[in-house]
């Protein structure tokens, strides 16, 4: 009995063994300025103009977008090594909410704003109902070059946050509305912001 005991105890003490940790997951929260590309080289580059792209800001190897931002909006972009964590972004059947400050041109009511809330027909069909409130301007950077404001009509800043990941979706919507957008900026993907993030800068968060 006592030697079973004995036999016991040296097993519980043996080491366990930890299997190591190969790829750290690491995550990219990048502001994102207006006129570059989502991507880490221009594919479509003819030799005469180079266009900006993300190699011009983020040193950070094997990190891959998570979702896209298009060329002529700003804001939060995330880039990460983690393939799951990608996913989930991008997929639209994750529904990851997404906020964005948008400029519209015009003054829109509360009933056209009530419009996004309840979704709105799209060529490729109905938007998911939106979370749309008006805001104050946001204190942000000024906009290289800046937006093309008509001195007779005033802009709005609305923000609104999807769930879904359509092609110019946010544009779509306030023009679907009658008040095209002048200037988009994405706030956050998820528990993620550029809160403290200067437009053209990043924060890695391993």
């Amino acid at each position: 009995m006592n030697k079973n005991k004995e036999n016991t105890s040296h097993r519980a003490q043996q080491p366990q063994k930890v299997r190591p940790v190969e790829n750290k997951r690491r995550i990219v929260l990048f502001n994102k300025p207006f006129d570059v590309l989502c991507q880490f080289t221009d594919e479509k580059h003819d030799g005469k103009q180079k266009r900006k792209t993300l190699k011009d800001f983020i040193p950070v190897e094997d990190v891959y977008a998570a979702g896209r931002l298009d060329r002529d909006s700003e804001g939060l972009l995330l880039l990460t090594n983690d393939g799951k964590l990608q996913h989930k972004i991008a997929n639209p059947k994750k529904k990851t909410a997404k906020t964005y400050w948008v400029q519209v041109e015009g003054s829109p009511s509360d009933g056209d704003l009530a419009k996004l809330r309840s979704g709105v027909a799209l060529k490729d069909g109905m938007t998911l109902p939106a979370k749309v409130t008006l805001m104050k301007q946001p204190k942000i950077w000024e906009r290289v070059p800046p937006i093309r404001a008509r001195a007779n009509i005033p802009t709005t800043w609305i923000e609104i946050t999807i769930t879904e990941g359509r092609n110019r979706q946010v544009r779509r919507m306030t023009a679907n509305i009658g008040f095209p957008t002048l200037r988009l900026i994405r706030f956050s993907i998820g528990q993620w912001t550029i809160n403290n993030i200067d437009n053209g800068t990043y924060r890695v968060i391993d």
